[in-house]
């Protein structure tokens, strides 16, 4: 959520006022390209060292990150699967929520509040 221009920063937090340089959409581009580079850059240097290896598949250069890739995607394909199994309808849980409890009468009185 962006910043209004009417909020005054001196009123954040020490952290808060400190971050407030992600609120430019610019700079958090170029976090996220930057963090593409850093991954071409180990990938690219797997092909110039030699590595101790125990399995002959592991010498394949890149093997790490395509794995890390491959696997990562397989969660996220399993997780929609899974969740034809799992979801559950909104009101599977209204019976015994609190939120399903009619709220008593006399409390939805309005209430006008001076400031």
């Amino acid at each position: 959520m962006a910043r209004k221009a009417e909020d005054s920063t001196k009123d954040y937090p020490a952290l808060g006022r400190k971050l407030l340089w992600l609120d430019n959409m610019k700079n958090v581009n170029r976090i996220v390209y930057g963090l593409y580079g850093l991954c071409a850059v180990l990938f690219l240097a797997d092909f110039f060292y030699k590595k101790k290896t125990y399995v002959a598949i592991e010498n394949f250069p890149g093997f790490y990150a395509l794995y890390g890739f491959v696997m990562c995607a397989a969660l996220v394909i399993c997780a929609r699967g899974m969740r034809i199994f799992l979801m559950r309808d909104e009101k599977y849980y209204a019976p015994k929520d609190v939120e399903s409890e009619p709220f008593p009468e006399s409390d939805m009185e309005r209430e006008t509040v001076h400031d």
